[in-house]
């Protein structure tokens, strides 16, 4: 899978890799509602299935990053993915491609906002929305779980399961448990490291 994204990025000229990627994360986040969780879903579809730029393993790291760092989680992942595609350059392009579609359409609903405000068919629309919204986030956690449970590590899923339950029974934060799992991370690898290194 690296050996096919390293070709198929060596193939395409730097300037046609930076028009995809802005054009991409430009379409991306211009029509996608929810949060930060949706557009990690459709980036997934985009980077990982169709361009195979992205690993899925790497797309998992990605996410957890995002989400641990301060900031918006799609503009997190954005930044993200294109450093790793084209370091700086590929990170400050999707950041602009990020950020422009919310900032001009946030723009243009400030100056309406009176009439978007009262107007019934704007109101049911969002209605309607949310329920699409529910539905792709469910889906995002559906394939994030997935993968988890396909590298058959016991660890991790205990990891999963018992955030899970944190978060849905005993209302923990999500800081809390990000600080967590980077810890338990941090100890699993270290001891992995030191077994290799005594074989």
């Amino acid at each position: 899978m690296k050996e096919q994204e390293n070709i198929n990025l060596q193939e395409i000229s730097s300037l046609k890799v930076y028009w995809q990627l802005f054009r991409n994360i430009f379409i991306l986040s211009a029509c996608t509602f929810g949060g930060g969780f949706v557009i990690i879903g459709m980036m997934k579809k985009k980077f990982v299935e169709k361009l195979h730029w992205i690993s899925e393993e790497e797309m998992l790291d990605m996410t957890a990053i995002a989400q641990s760092a301060p900031g918006a989680l799609g503009v997190n992942i954005a930044i993200i993915t294109g450093y790793r595609i084209r370091k700086l350059p590929g990170a400050l392009i999707c950041t602009l491609g990020a950020v422009l579609p919310p900032l001009i359409i946030i723009s243009v609903i400030s100056v309406c906002y009176h009439q978007f405000k009262d107007n019934a068919v704007i109101v049911l629309a969002l209605q309607v929305m949310r329920a699409g919204v529910a539905a792709v986030i469910f889906d995002v956690v559906i394939n994030l779980a997935s993968n988890i449970i396909k590298t058959k590590n016991m660890l991790w899923l205990l990891v999963m399961i018992a955030a899970f339950v944190a978060v849905v029974w005993f209302k923990v934060s999500a800081i809390v448990l990000i600080i967590i799992c980077a810890l338990i991370g941090l100890i699993y690898n270290v001891g992995t490291e030191r077994k290799k290194e005594e074989k």
